[in-house]
């Protein structure tokens, strides 16, 4: 762990009214190091940070977090789910249809248009999901060798 970003995090937990626990710091900082990580890949950087943790012990401390707006989980169609720690914007995600490589794609223009429904249907609208889909920059290489 990084000494000096635990103190940080451990005070994030704290202000979401978490319980602070070494787990959970290490879980909390994996995701952020992380790129859009499956649950294995944050348990496996959690034991690297700690020692052992059940797999159960990281989808409960993975569920406290996303339920406090400290990680995001997003579910790219066909995927598992994958944590990320860019939360409190309005982001996207471009997902390879060949390894499943995700990275974020930020609104297109201006202050989240993608936010004003064309009907709304009574809904109050405070998050868009759009997922664009094709092929990563490797992937496309190999297919036009």
């Amino acid at each position: 762990m990084t000494a000096s970003r635990t103190p940080a995090t451990a005070e994030e937990l704290r202000g979401a009214g978490l319980r602070v626990t070494a787990a959970r710091v290490a879980l909390l900082e994996t995701v952020r190091g992380g790129d859009h990580l499956g649950v294995e890949a944050i348990a496996a950087g959690v034991r690297d940070r700690v020692g052992h943790v059940s797999l159960q012990a990281v989808y409960e401390a993975l569920h406290a977090l996303t339920a406090a707006g400290l990680v995001r989980r997003i579910e790219p169609a066909g995927s598992p789910a994958r944590f990320e720690g860019r939360v409190g914007d309005n982001h996207h995600h471009v997902v390879c249809r060949s390894c499943g490589a995700v990275a974020d794609v930020d609104c297109a223009v201006g202050d989240a248009p993608c936010l004003t429904a064309s009907n709304d249907h009574g809904f109050s609208i405070d998050e868009a999901e759009v997922v664009y889909w094709g092929l990563c920059p490797g992937c496309s290489t190999v297919r036009s060798s």
